[in-house]
């Protein structure tokens, strides 16, 4: 659902009774400025995002995953991109 602003700030308490069940977008000027959504569900985004850690920290069992992985099958272009590179 998308309201402006304005209607936001009027209806409040049930628009934000509205965005425990859908995100709520808010604009402002007739662009999108804000998404209002439920504590359950930005803590299920939350637990998406992904960690980066330093190759020398990677378990011995995900690195032993690593070394046997293979290119799904429609991705060989992607061998050219690699052809004569150096670190």
């Amino acid at each position: 659902m998308r309201v402006t602003t304005a209607d936001f700030i009027r209806n409040f308490g049930t628009l934000a009774d509205r965005a425990l069940a859908e995100p709520l977008t808010i604009t402002k000027n007739g662009r999108d400025r804000l998404v209002v959504v439920s504590a359950a569900e930005y803590e299920r985004l939350k637990r998406r995002d992904r960690q980066a850690i330093a190759a020398g920290e990677v378990p011995d069992a995900d690195a032993a995953l690593i070394a046997t992985s293979e290119v799904p099958a429609g991705h060989e272009h992607l061998d050219a991109e690699l052809k004569d590179w150096r670190p």
